[in-house]
C-alpha cells in the first residue's frame, strides 16, 4: 500500500515521494478492553484531502479521536510534521495545528454563535487576533454572521454544522478533522458544507474526513482509506475508488 500519491518530478531528476504531514503506524486504540484499532497504518501529505470511508463502528471517529489526543493508542504512533503526538494532551495538539470538527457537532447550547467562536480560539491570547479570527469565519459563513447573538442551541443543524466547523477554524489549523459533516442534513445543506470543504482546501488547509455518504466524501477526496473492523482494507484514488463497485458493495454495501 502507497500512503502518497505520485508527483512528477523534474527533467531527468528521481520522482521524490512528498513528506507526510500526518502518520500513523501500526496504530491500536482500544476502549477498555475492547480493541476498536488493530494495526492502522495512513499518511496524508500537504494540501491533500483524505477520506476515511468504511461502515459505522469500522473505526474511522476512533482514529480521529487518537489524533486530536481524546484517545491515548495502546499501541504504535502518531507522527505530525515528523514528531510523535501519540498520547499528547488533546489541548497540546490544538496548539501543534490539528483541530478537529466533531461527530453530531457538540456546539454549547446555552452560548451565542460569538461566544461559540470565541472558546475555538482559546490559545489565543490577544482580543484583537480573536476578532480578526472570528471575521475570517464570519466571511467564509455570512449566515453565522447573520446570527452572532443567537443561542446555539436555536439554530438549525445546518447552521449548527457551520458553526462547529467554524469554531475548529478558530484556531488556525493546518490540519482539519471532519467527523461525519453531512450528518443530519438537508441534500442541500449538505452540498454546502462539502463546497465548503472544498474552498478551505483551495486555501491551503489539509482535510483528513469521515463521512457516511461515500460519494459525497469521494468527490471532495483526493485518495481514500477504507476501513473494516479496524482494519484499512484498501487504499485507493479517490475517482478509482468510485468506480469500483466489487469493493464498495464488499465493504460499504455499494
Amino acid at each position: 500500500m502507497s500512503p502518497v500519491l505520485e508527483r512528477p518530478a523534474a527533467a531527468g531528476a528521481p520522482a521524490a515521494a512528498p513528506e507526510a504531514l500526518l502518520e500513523l503506524r501500526d496504530l491500536h486504540v482500544s476502549y477498555g478492553k475492547t480493541a476498536a484499532l488493530h494495526g492502522v497504518d495512513l499518511a496524508i501529505t500537504p494540501g491533500e484531502v483524505v477520506a476515511l470511508i468504511g461502515a459505522n463502528g469500522a473505526g474511522k471517529s476512533t482514529t480521529l479521536r487518537a489524533i486530536s489526543g481524546l484517545l491515548r493508542p495502546t499501541r504504535g504512533d502518531i507522527l505530525y510534521k515528523g514528531h510523535s503526538i501519540g498520547g499528547m494532551a488533546a489541548d497540546r495538539i490544538v496548539g501543534e495545528g490539528i483541530a478537529q470538527s466533531p461527530e453530531e457537532r457538540h456546539v454549547w447550547p446555552a452560548m451565542s454563535v460569538y461566544e461559540n467562536l470565541a472558546l475555538g480560539a482559546y490559545l489565543c491570547k490577544s482580543k484583537a487576533g480573536v476578532e480578526e479570527r472570528v471575521g475570517k469565519v464570519y466571511q467564509r459563513f455570512p449566515r453565522l454572521k447573520e446570527r452572532h447573538k443567537q443561542l446555539a442551541g436555536t439554530l438549525s443543524g445546518g447552521e449548527q454544522q457551520m458553526l462547529a466547523i467554524g469554531r475548529a477554524l478558530m484556531s488556525e489549523p493546518t490540519l482539519l478533522l471532519l467527523d461525519e459533516p453531512s450528518l443530519g442534513l438537508s441534500p442541500r445543506m449538505a452540498q454546502e458544507v462539502f463546497d465548503f470543504v472544498r474552498e478551505i482546501h483551495a486555501h491551503g488547509v489539509t482535510v483528513l474526513l469521515v463521512e457516511q455518504n461515500v460519494h459525497h466524501a469521494l468527490s471532495v477526496a483526493q485518495r481514500a482509506y477504507v476501513y473494516e473492523t479496524g482494519r484499512i482494507v484498501a487504499e485507493r484514488p479517490a475517482g478509482e475508488l468510485l468506480r469500483d463497485t466489487a469493493l464498495l458493495n464488499a465493504y460499504l454495501g455499494g
